[in-house]
């Protein structure tokens, strides 16, 4: 199973990078131990930043995000924590829980966990960062799917087990 999913987040964050989304160059995948050999990133975890320079990462995760689901990726962690702000760029990484899907079930589940995570680590400015958030998915995605992914994001706040977040 780790061998896989190693395989599986090594493969994905090398076709993002196809797609332009920034992510750390791969050097080696040892299969043996499981491992990834990756480029490191010097720059400022976005869970970090405050102000203009965290509505700004959060539009341009926003436009990431869109971009990994029209191409079918799910990264599957959407968190302030996955992305790193590097000389005025934000690049993405960790894709261990990435996966190849079109669903907009699933799509609407990334989105669900950054608004969640918006909701506890950013509480104060959660709503500004969530809407740069959403216009930068809508400019990636699209009007009509923006519209249906977000419709799905009600739907899930809607089930027992999920709060709705404000």
């Amino acid at each position: 199973m780790r061998k896989s999913r190693t395989i599986r987040e090594s493969t994905i964050l090398s076709e993002a990078k196809e797609f332009g989304i920034r992510t750390p160059l791969v050097y080696q995948v040892n299969h043996n131990d499981c491992t990834i050999l990756m480029q490191h990133i010097k720059g400022v975890v976005v869970r970090d930043l405050t102000g203009s320079k965290l509505v700004f990462a959060c539009k341009e995760i926003g436009k990431i995000t869109g971009t990994l689901h029209k191409n079918g990726i799910m990264h599957g962690d959407l968190t302030t924590s996955n992305f790193i702000l590097s000389n005025g760029k934000v690049y993405t990484i960790d894709f261990g829980l990435s996966q190849r899907t079109a669903k907009i079930e699933d799509h609407a589940v990334d989105l669900r966990l950054f608004k969640e995570i918006l909701n506890s680590a950013h509480v104060n400015v959660m709503k500004s960062l969530w809407s740069s958030f959403l216009q930068g998915y809508r400019s990636a995605v699209g009007h009509s799917r923006y519209n249906q992914i977000l419709n799905h994001v009600s739907i899930i706040e809607g089930r027992g087990r999920y709060a709705q977040v404000v």
